[in-house]
């Protein structure tokens, strides 16, 4: 009976951080304020889910084939795989180890058709710039490139890939001027440097997958709402808020963000307020309890799977 507390324990745990999660989450207003923390609170959460059925999934499946049991404990000390009570499973355990392997295969189908999808879409950009945007001779191939569209409309952004490529209209080029034009450029640097596309393909392919799950289509909302948090923080850092700020009004004024019908840029006009009306970060020592707490969610599941070998152990 062991084995099934510590997998009905798993499972549990699951569901109560899947929708327990996104109501506590929601209801924090600090998450604007340290929009970073905030990614990797989120990511922790659905790291502990994740990781919750994959253990289950495993103990399951030591219960129902010898085999598994057999590379599972195999540098297990002795009495440990005996804690566990595999025999006193059932006939349950093959059916529970398939459901929860089906939900793997379908998170890893999701995972690779939303990439496959995001590298069709690149690739049809890149061969669209390169049609619009020519190399000139003797420019070096694999290199970083610096793309100018000439384009009415005023716009700049970051097409990951090898090389990366960085995007700006002549109507953006004309817009923004000196350090507003830096911080917009910067902007769109941070996303790059942080990798926040591949964030943002994990939590469309979880939220896809699995749409009924509130902590992967909260996750999903949330993540491209604080990225885009986060690249203001980091071009206002070098360049200041209100240059920052200014930069994104003027890149955006004629898309009627901030008219009285806004578009599904709406969160402009609160990207904006929160440059010009900053609140005060959280000191360091609050930052690293934040993270430290964080990380103890995901090793939660780790710890109750684990109950049973440390207690034969002892």
């Amino acid at each position: 009976m062991i084995v099934m507390t510590v997998l009905f324990a798993l499972l549990s745990l699951a569901g109560v951080v899947a929708a327990v999660a996104p109501r506590l989450l929601s209801r924090t207003e600090w998450q604007d304020r340290e929009p970073v923390l905030a990614l990797w609170v989120w990511q922790c959460a659905v790291a502990a889910v994740l990781l919750a059925c994959v253990l289950a999934m495993a103990l399951s499946a030591a219960a129902a084939w010898h085999a598994v049991r057999g590379q599972l404990f195999a540098f297990a000390p002795h009495g440990v795989e005996d804690a566990y009570g595999f025999g006193e499973f059932g006939p349950w355990s093959a059916m529970c180890a398939v459901l929860l392997a089906l939900g793997a295969a379908r998170t890893a189908a999701m995972l690779t058709l939303e990439v496959r999808v995001e590298r069709a879409r690149r690739r049809r950009h890149r061969a669209e710039l390169l049609t619009r945007a020519p190399k000139l001779p003797g420019e070096e191939r694999g290199r970083e490139r610096l793309v100018v569209l000439e384009s009415e409309r005023a716009d700049a952004w970051w097409l990951p890939g090898t090389p990366p490529r960085l995007v700006i209209t002549t109507a953006a080029l004309r817009r923004l001027k000196g350090r507003r034009l830096d911080a917009v450029l910067a902007h769109e640097q941070d996303h790059a440097r942080a990798r926040h596309h591949w964030l943002q393909h994990c939590a469309g392919a979880l939220a896809t997958g699995f749409p009924q799950v509130p902590v992967f289509a909260a996750f999903r909302d949330q993540v491209h709402r604080l990225v885009e948090l986060a690249a203001d923080d980091a071009a206002s850092r070098r360049h200041g808020r209100l240059t920052t700020a200014l930069a994104l009004v003027e890149l955006n004024a004629d898309r009627g963000v901030f008219g009285p019908c806004p578009t599904h840029h709406a969160q402009l006009p609160r990207r904006v307020d929160r440059l010009l009306d900053p609140k005060p970060r959280f000191s360091r020592a609050r930052r690293l309890r934040l993270t430290a707490l964080a990380v103890l969610i995901p090793v939660v599941p780790v710890l109750v799977t684990l109950v049973p070998g440390l207690h034969a152990m002892a």
